[in-house]
């Protein structure tokens, strides 16, 4: 809070200054001026919440400098020092605003209670005008609001239209006499960075300056009115009621008010002329259809209507599926980048790519990956490395850009291949290391029984993993592969003329000698005993 002390001696200022105790009152600047000219200048300039005056100075009386300051009136509590006790003049300091008349000298007890008034009363009126002032501010925020939600309410709400434009004809914002209208719809494109990051990445303060920029050329002539589209918050639509047959004229104005604003131009997708409001919902749709469906590799056509877009096809699938899991499986970034560009070359060299072409090639694609990379994974998720499809996340450019760069998409489309396969490449490690944990298990602990569903338990996967996978790692089956390891221990035990076949069999996990002989036999080609005999001399 501040304070303006003004009085034409300085030893009367100083004493003020001294005698308040001015941080108990919230105040923490304090001004002085020598007489009224001076003063006026100071409180234009700082304006401060209170001030302290001698009544009689030399550039004229402390009630000459109130009414020269009639335009503060409200905001600034004034403090009346005087050194005669005149009725007139407690009277017309009171008139003018006066809260306070104190005479000279000063009285600490005074001239503090004086001060801890006003303050008071500044603080609480303060309050009331911020109050206000953010009132004020809400309810301007809300107008515009209120407005997009009617406007908004005839396309997605048809059963309460008339109902909303009653409303929005007695607010001023459709005219009473609209009877037709035609519609053009605009798409943010939220990945147009550059754009973003001059609005502080604020993209409802990005939607606000377009708004604005649309209303420049539509309200003055009552043309018509853009607004947000609630149901979709990205869109702007336009709705055109006077003047339908310049909506071509509009737009290209728009559209170059937009450019010399924020150095961009719009795709806008427009409707055929229609009654107001019964069509608006099937404009919207003629609208929005006219702008997913147009060809991007017109770059310099910027209005497209549905009368001159038409929907490309994107091919069989299967064209170009094979190539791709092709080159995802071989990991070659030649490969790679040969299938990624297949199907984009394909339509440049037909002549049309269109948004909903775009999109639909997005899916299918993120699609084709993650089938692919769920097959090579047998499809399996309870094998503790279950598939994460964010491992092959990566943002794709917005298809319906305003601008369209081929380029872009194919970097996406070589990203994503890269990021398929290397995906793959790491769960074969993953696998194959798994598989080398479980055979070293089975080296560490041969001696033991050693089942199937024990290995897979302990390994945190299933018992069908486990005897896939590790059949494809080592060609043979897991339990083969087991009773392996154990053959070739009890070939290095017999060695020892001392221990008997029975017992070797034990030491091996064979509990059961003619059994072991079984096995024994199976692999080796002869029984234990024969072995042995062969062994030693």
């Amino acid at each position: 809070m501040k304070v303006l002390i003004v009085d034409d001696e300085a030893r009367v200022r100083k004493a003020v200054r001294l005698l308040v105790e001015w941080e108990k009152y919230g105040i923490n600047e304090i001004e002085e001026s020598e007489g009224g000219f001076d003063a006026i200048a100071r409180m234009r300039e700082n304006k401060p919440a209170i001030v302290i005056m001698d009544m009689m100075m030399p550039e004229g009386s402390g009630v000459d400098l109130m009414e020269a300051l009639s335009e503060f009136a409200g905001s600034v509590k004034f403090i009346v020092v005087s050194g005669r006790g005149d009725f007139d003049f407690v009277r017309e300091a009171v008139r003018h605003g006066g809260i306070d008349y104190l005479l000279k000298p000063i009285e600490p007890e005074a001239i503090n209670a004086a001060i801890a008034k006003a303050a008071s009363q500044w603080q609480l009126e303060e309050r009331e005008r911020t109050d206000r002032q953010q009132q004020r501010k809400q309810l301007n925020e809300f107008k515009p609001m209120y407005g997009e939600k009617l406007l908004t309410g005839l396309i997605d709400e048809p059963v309460t239209a008339q109902a909303a434009l009653r409303r929005l004809k007695s607010e001023g914002l459709v005219p009473e006499e609209t009877a037709d209208v035609q519609l053009a719809l605009l798409q943010m494109d939220l990945n147009d960075k550059q754009l973003l990051e001059r609005f502080a990445r604020d993209s409802d303060l990005l939607l606000f300056a377009i708004i604005n920029i649309c209303n420049e050329f539509l309200l003055p002539k009552q043309r018509g009115v853009a607004f947000r589209h609630w149901g979709a918050p990205m869109e702007i639509i336009i709705a055109v009621w006077n003047e339908t047959e310049k909506l071509p004229s509009i737009l290209h104005d728009i559209n170059e008010g937009l450019f010399v604003t924020l150095q961009r131009r719009m795709q806008m997708g427009v409707s055929q002329k229609g009654s107001f409001p019964e069509e608006m919902p099937s404009q919207y749709e003629e609208a929005l259809s006219a702008l997913w469906n147009r060809n991007v590799l017109d770059t310099h056509v910027y209005i497209h209507s549905s009368e001159e877009t038409k929907a490309g096809k994107m091919g069989v699938i299967s064209d170009w599926e094979e190539q791709w899991k092709v080159a995802l499986l071989s990991g070659d970034n030649a490969l790679l980048a040969i299938a990624s560009n297949k199907w984009l070359e394909a339509l440049r060299l037909a002549g049309t790519i269109t948004p909903h072409m775009l999109e639909e090639y997005k899916t299918r694609t993120m699609l084709l990956c993650e089938r692919v990379l769920r097959e090579e994974a047998g499809r399996q998720t309870e094998d503790g490395m279950e598939w994460n499809d964010e491992a092959i996340a990566i943002q794709a450019p917005y298809a319906n850009a305003s601008t369209f760069s081929i380029q872009a998409w194919r970097e996406w489309s070589h990203q994503l291949m890269q990021r398929c396969s290397q995906a793959m490449q790491q769960r074969h490690v993953q696998e194959k290391a798994k598989m080398s944990d479980i055979a070293s298990f089975i080296e560490q602990h041969y001696q033991k029984e050693l089942s199937l569903q024990d290995i897979a338990k302990r390994f945190f996967v299933s018992r069908e993993y486990v005897s896939r996978k590790f059949k494809l790692e080592y060609g043979i089956n897991i339990t083969d592969y087991i009773s392996g390891v154990r053959i070739d221990k009890a070939k290095l035990l017999m060695v020892n003329p001392h221990l008997r076949i029975a017992k070797i069999a034990e030491m091996v996990g064979f509990h059961d000698e003619k059994y072991f002989s079984k096995v024994f036999k199976k692999q080796v080609g002869m029984s234990p005993k024969a072995y042995r005999n062969d062994l030693l001399p």
